[in-house]
């Protein structure tokens, strides 16, 4: 019986734990910059060693993989930084103060007058601005992963290539928040998003912009791959392989995985309600479970288990002279020549 009893205050103490309600009230807060901290960690650290067990493969396509890996999670951090922290700031101004931003009538439509951030129509267009930062990152993200590249191979993994220097200041200047909070008013009083809150509200949204961006990200970074000057033409198929094997299978996988959780998850939201109840941030908290589970779902299978699987077959992909990429300077050689 004593046994039991700790076992029961061990189990209570985990829904309590103040670092885990903290965690989900940073999902909750802003998921976009949540997702670009759990990449950066995943990245830095398990990422590297799944790449480096992947078994008979080129040693100079697993350095590459994880150079890959550590720039796009620098890139990805900062820049959702920069750009997320305005967009949650404006959010946080309608919250408290609704009737300043808002039409009565979406005051009523989406059920929000004293208790803004509670009804589902609101939750999901708030957080469809607040996670959209991750998608609008996805392009300079990809730009900056191909042209940090080469700086991580030298730097981290002692490559001696001369990385072409290029002083890229990007500078963000707020315009203010009080602007971006009476634009965003503005889009929430538009029919057409009051009706798309509501057709999608009860929709699996933060899995589906997780594997947009995902997508967009890679789409982006392969291109960029292909047109740079600054990566080794014979290190570009394992890596341009590498990309789009690991964002597919993670993001095929992801949906399984997190529709088979779906059940396990309830579970444990009704667990953590019960053992909170009462707590003013307890909605919050809730909400960033669902904001956290698909994002940590598609980072572990992406930063853990999909490196191990792709490093190997891009590298096999590599050598495999039916599914060469062409010379980005092909057609233009061939051009001149006749």
């Amino acid at each position: 019986m004593k046994v039991n009893s700790q076992r029961d205050i061990s189990f209570k103490g985990f829904y309590n734990n103040k670092a885990l309600k903290k965690g989900l009230e940073f999902a909750a807060d802003n998921g976009a910059l949540f997702a670009a901290t759990a990449t950066l960690t995943l990245s830095m650290f398990a990422r590297p060693a799944s790449i480096w067990l992947a078994p008979h493969t080129d040693k100079e396509n697993k350095r590459v993989a994880c150079a890959k890996s550590i720039a796009s999670s620098l890139a990805q951090f900062g820049l959702t930084f920069l750009l997320s922290k305005p967009v949650v700031n404006a959010v946080e101004k309608i919250n408290k103060n609704p009737e300043k931003y808002l039409k009565k009538s979406t005051l009523q439509f989406m059920d929000i007058v004293n208790k803004a951030g509670k009804s589902k129509q609101y939750e999901f267009a708030t957080q469809m601005f607040k996670l959209g930062v991750g998608f609008v990152v996805a392009i300079p993200k990809a730009v900056l992963t191909a042209a940090c590249m080469p700086f991580v191979l030298q730097k981290i993994f002692h490559r001696h290539d001369k990385p072409h220097n290029e002083n890229k200041n990007v500078s963000f200047k707020g315009k203010g928040n009080e602007k971006l909070a009476k634009g965003l008013g503005k889009i929430l009083d538009s029919k057409g998003m009051q009706e798309f809150s509501e057709k999608h509200k009860d929709s699996n949204f933060v899995m589906h912009m997780v594997a947009a961006t995902d997508a967009l990200t890679t789409a982006m970074f392969i291109n960029e791959t292909y047109k740079s000057d600054k990566i080794e033409e014979r290190r570009k198929k394992a890596l341009i392989y590498n990309a789009g094997i690991s964002t597919g299978l993670s993001i095929i996988s992801g949906y399984i995985v997190d529709r088979l959780l779906d059940k396990p998850t309830q579970k444990f939201i009704e667990k953590f309600k019960k053992a909170n109840k009462g707590l003013p941030n307890l909605e919050k908290q809730v909400e960033g479970i669902k904001i956290a589970k698909p994002i940590l779902l598609v980072g572990a299978i992406y930063y853990m288990a999909i490196p191990f699987i792709s490093t190997f077959l891009a590298d096999i992909a590599d050598h495999n002279p039916k599914l060469d990429i062409p010379h980005k300077n092909a057609k233009k050689s061939h051009s001149t020549s006749t």
